[in-house]
């Protein structure tokens, strides 16, 4: 039996939510990729299926990446998701704000494809073996 990893983007800019699903297309391995237009329907999406990774955008109608990344870290099913905060806004304090909510990585927008691609090859090796 093979098992899937399962990887969420929510962001709500479609071109960036494309650009993330075609990067991680270059992923090895068996992996589904989930897609969620805003913050609501994002935390609805990671209760249902428990992605093991989270691309997160920060700035997001209905429900903003922060309040997002605080409800999964208060829900025990999800201890082990792996949430990686995407945003616009690269001050100190709007990481800072991140961490605190328990995000584990920072990626700032724009973003370098291979980076991100990067990131998650280095995520699934450390965080999901």
């Amino acid at each position: 039996m093979t098992i899937t990893t399962k990887i969420a983007i929510i962001e709500d800019e479609s071109h960036i939510r494309a650009l993330l699903e075609q990067t991680l297309e270059d992923l090895e391995g068996d992996f589904e990729v989930l897609t969620a237009a805003n913050g609501a329907d994002g935390l609805q999406l990671i209760q249902r299926e428990q992605p093991q990774v989270v691309f997160l955008d920060i700035m997001m109608p209905r429900l903003n990446g922060y309040d997002v990344c605080a409800a999964v870290r208060t829900d025990p099913a999800l201890a082990h998701t792996v949430i990686v905060m995407l945003t616009a806004k690269g001050q100190d304090a709007d990481r800072v704000r991140g961490l605190e909510v328990g995000a584990d990585y920072f990626v700032t927008k724009p973003f370098d494809p291979d980076e991100v691609l990067d990131l998650a090859r280095q995520i699934i090796a450390k965080e999901l073996q």
